[in-house]
C-alpha cells in the first residue's frame, strides 16, 4: 500500500449519533466493512471504527460515534505534516481554525478547518512511530 503524499486527502470521516444504521446503511450501499477501533476516539466523540472498503488491505476512512444529530458530519481529511503550522495558513488564507488542534491516544494529531465559504475539512498528522 502506498503512504499518500502530504498536503493531499488521505482520509474521510463520518460522524453519525446512529452507529448501527450508518454501518448499516454503508455496508448494505457499497460493501464497506468496519473495525471498532477505541483507541484512535477522539475527544467529544463516544467512540470510532475504521472503514475498510471491500479488498483494501487497510482502512480508509473512519466513522464516528457523536453524542448528538448535532454532531452528525461527512468530511475530507488532509494529510500535512504539521498541523498546527496548517491552522495558521488557513487563517492567512482567509479560513478559520473550527476546532483547534487535538491528539488521539495513539498520538495522530488533527484540527478542524473551515475554508472561506464555511466549509469544513480536517487536517492531520500520523503518530511518529
Amino acid at each position: 500500500m502506498a503512504i499518500p503524499a502530504f498536503n493531499t486527502v488521505a482520509w474521510f470521516q463520518i460522524g453519525t449519533d446512529a452507529p448501527d444504521a450508518a454501518r448499516r446503511f454503508y455496508g448494505d450501499m457499497f460493501g464497506w466493512r468496519f473495525d471498532a477501533d477505541p483507541g484512535s476516539a477522539f475527544p467529544g466523540s463516544e467512540g470510532y471504527d475504521l472503514v475498510r472498503y471491500a479488498g483494501a488491505d487497510a482502512p480508509s476512512g473512519g466513522l464516528s460515534h457523536e453524542p448528538g444529530a448535532g454532531g452528525a458530519h461527512a468530511l475530507f481529511v488532509v494529510m500535512v505534516e504539521d498541523v498546527d503550522a496548517a491552522c495558521a495558513r488557513a487563517e492567512e488564507c482567509g479560513g478559520k481554525v473550527a476546532a483547534a488542534t487535538a491528539a488521539t491516544a495513539r498520538g495522530l494529531r488533527f484540527a478542524y478547518l473551515e475554508d472561506p465559504s464555511g466549509n469544513r475539512f480536517g487536517v492531520f498528522t500520523p503518530p511518529v512511530p
